[in-house]
């Protein structure tokens, strides 16, 4: 293992095989800063969690086993191991978390239809601009909006909480099962952001909890997903 503190948030979601678990745990004996992490995402993760848990309505159970009977099971299709499956396309209703975005600013590759516009307000009224709202309970609201013609995507939220201290909410776009980073935000009240990137063929928007400066790879499940083919 190269750098073994960089498994802190692998090891908080059981994402390590044994080996490196097991190595992980004897480092964390003699390493306090991972301890002090290890603990501080674990509480992220929990606070997060209980602040959107939902109930499952009583119909659900027999919806689904109802159709379980219905349905033909199809061979086992044998993949490559991998070993961390970190950004699962179908993420727990559950797990949506607080967001909070910076101030949208003029980007030089905004239409000048209307220079009175900002680049945010373009991607907001342009005529193929589609959306996806998350409403967060007692966490806020957040929706995305993206516009093909124009390759880029917005966010925006409503009374969001700040991330946690030391940590900061990164954003990405979800490219062919990759995740590309597409800005960092503190969170905190109601504001909008331009994603980086070109979110044209972008699947989803995902938001994860990151340490102060980001990362070049999520470290944890997102917090919170944005499904384009949910978009309206």
């Amino acid at each position: 293992m190269s750098d073994i503190h960089k498994l802190s948030g692998a090891y908080v979601v059981d994402a390590v095989d044994d080996i490196e678990r097991a190595a992980f745990e004897r480092h964390l004996i003699e390493c306090e800063d991972c301890r002090d992490e290890v603990a501080s995402l674990r509480e992220t993760t929990a606070m997060l969690a209980e602040s959107v848990a939902v109930t499952p309505p009583p119909s659900l159970r027999a919806s689904v086993l109802s159709g379980v009977a219905q349905i033909r099971p199809l061979p086992p299709v044998i993949a490559p191991p991998r070993r961390v499956a970190w950004f699962p396309l179908l993420v727990a209703a559950s797990i949506v978390a607080v967001l909070g975005l910076a101030a949208a600013v003029w980007q030089p590759w905004a239409p000048s239809d209307n220079p009175s516009l900002t680049a945010a307000e373009q991607v907001l009224r342009a005529p193929d601009a589609q959306s996806v709202s998350i409403d967060l309970g007692e966490a806020g609201q957040a929706t995305v909006t993206r516009s093909k013609s124009l390759h880029k995507a917005v966010i925006r939220t409503k009374d969001m909480a700040a991330a946690p201290s030391g940590q900061v909410y990164q954003l990405w776009l979800q490219q062919h099962g990759d995740m590309i980073s597409a800005g960092l935000m503190e969170g905190g009240g109601s504001e909008e952001i331009i994603l980086e990137g070109d979110a044209a063929t972008a699947s989803a928007v995902g938001v994860t909890v990151e340490p102060d400066g980001g990362s070049e790879k999520p470290n944890l499940p997102p917090v919170a997903l944005f499904d384009f083919s949910q978009a309206t």
